[in-house]
């Protein structure tokens, strides 16, 4: 079934080239929920009451930050044991939340000055632990995206008025152990896929079996922002990665793991996970098999040319 779907993506793909035409590629889920532009974000905090997260670091964030936002860093949600930047426990994140007056039916728009990765960070956080993706979206292309559009950027600190938020139980489905990942190496299933989303220098250094190697980067733009939907829903098939798999992805510490999680969802794929150890843990531990990857990730059949 696994090789059937693929033929088709590619068949799919040619008849794309031959007739010029958009293709209408089934997905699982919701298209374009996730991420929205920063001539959208500025509409939408206009007409409704939205809470801004700037997810940079606290330095960066007093340095400039949008006028009225409030600042949820990467330390805030995550621990750094039994390896760097895990995800944090529920207390920890209903603090991180509730104090930046973030209550469970907030609507909140995140945005960061880090080619996305750290507001998709916090979005595949609050997802974790039950905020309703209706609810939280992220700002394409961050902070510089913001300031193209006109934003108004202020400096210095900020007071927030705290509420109570209760996480709910933590969502599993939505991460992988190492041991998930060593029962899907040893026995690959026909529709799982391990998706390695670092440099190409760091993988040459070793790889999990198996695993594709897609760069982060790849779902941006050069002018930083993601590609859309219809750009994400060729690229990854033309790369082995169909929306009828589960995908397990991760890099060093699974922050920029977290923006290809994203670019994925926002696209339609679901039964992804994050492998929260990531690489740090996977090379930590010398029972884990590594490899050497060869080839690269291919150009998608079609330019979006948005």
């Amino acid at each position: 079934m696994k090789k059937t779907a693929k033929i088709l993506f590619i068949l799919l793909a040619f008849a794309i080239i031959l007739t010029g035409c958009e293709a209408d590629i089934s997905v699982p889920g919701e298209v374009g929920q996730d991420i929205v532009t920063a001539d959208e974000a500025l509409k939408m905090i206009e007409a409704e009451e939205i809470i801004v997260v700037d997810a940079q670091k606290s330095g960066n964030f007093e340095d400039q930050h949008l006028d009225g936002a409030v600042n949820i860093a990467r330390n805030d949600i995550t621990t750094f044991g039994p390896y760097p930047n895990m995800l944090a426990d529920a207390s920890k994140v209903e603090s991180s939340l509730g104090d930046n007056g973030i209550s469970n039916q907030s609507k909140v728009l995140i945005y960061d000055n880090n080619n996305n990765m750290d507001a998709a960070r916090l979005w595949w956080t609050m997802l974790v632990y039950g905020h309703h993706t209706d609810n939280m979206k992220v700002i394409s292309g961050g902070l510089n995206a913001l300031k193209d559009a006109g934003a108004d950027f202020v400096s210095g600190e900020y007071e927030a008025e705290a509420v109570e938020y209760i996480a709910a139980e933590k969502n599993e489905d939505l991460i992988a152990t190492k041991e998930e990942v060593l029962a899907e190496v040893n026995d690959p299933g026909e529709n799982v896929e391990i998706l390695d989303v670092r440099t190409a220098g760091e993988v040459s250094k070793g790889i999990i079996p198996g695993a594709i190697h897609i760069n982060y980067v790849e779902n941006n733009k050069e002018n930083g922002e993601f590609y859309p939907p219809s750009y994400i829903q060729r690229y990854y098939p033309d790369n082995d990665i169909t929306p009828d798999e589960e995908v397990i992805m991760y890099c060093q510490t699974s922050i920029r793991a977290a923006q290809s999680y994203i670019a994925l969802h926002n696209a339609g794929y679901r039964g992804l996970k994050l492998y929260d150890g990531a690489w740090i843990e996977w090379s930590s531990d010398s029972s884990t098999p590594k490899a050497v990857p060869t080839g690269a990730p291919v150009e998608p059949s079609v330019q979006d040319g948005s």
